[in-house]
């Protein structure tokens, strides 16, 4: 599968399989959030790979949108280095963590991002050192066919915006497209 094909294919998966994940597909998202850029390459990013059902269990408490935690074979904990880089930390981790994403994707993978978390939770938790945020959560494992009433409500009415809306040629509302 090509980079723009995992693109299209990627959506948030909320119920997976309980099938573990092969280490050689871990370590290939890993090495996708490893080469990601990153500001003067700094790499200010720390992953957890979190497979402990129990520690699974305590992540998926700490938010509302979190519950399926749970369920999700492993859940990799993206931090950003807040000494290494003050100013671009959190914004490096998430392009590592898109990386991931979509090579994940590509491996058949699903992910969910989840930014509905309890940081001091999850940092105790995991021993998180004090000079790193924790950026979000990923789930990853094999997608479940499930019958998500409230999924398929929110992707029939909440449409994706028109390119002619969220793009501008060279000032803020002049059409790039028409």
């Amino acid at each position: 599968m090509d980079v723009f094909e995992a693109i299209i294919k990627r959506h948030s998966v909320r119920a997976y399989l309980p099938d573990s994940i092969p280490r050689d597909k871990l370590e290939k998202i890993l090495e996708a959030g490893h080469l990601a850029p990153s500001a003067s390459h700094i790499q200010p990013w720390h992953f957890i790979v979190v497979i402990d059902p129990q520690k699974r269990r305590e992540l998926s408490k700490g938010g509302l949108f979190a519950k399926f935690l749970s369920k999700s074979p492993v859940v990799i904990v993206g931090c950003g280095d807040k000494k290494a880089s003050t100013k671009w930390h959190a914004v490096d981790t998430a392009i590592a963590l898109q990386n991931m994403v979509l090579a994940a994707t590509a491996e058949g993978l699903g992910t969910c991002w989840i930014g509905d978390f309890d940081e001091v939770q999850v940092k105790k938790l995991l021993r998180i050192p004090e000079n790193f945020s924790v950026i979000a959560l990923l789930a990853v494992g094999y997608p479940r066919e499930k019958w998500d009433i409230t999924a398929k409500a929110l992707l029939f009415f909440r449409k994706d915006k028109k390119i002619r809306k969220i793009v501008s040629l060279e000032e803020f509302g002049h059409p790039f497209v028409s």
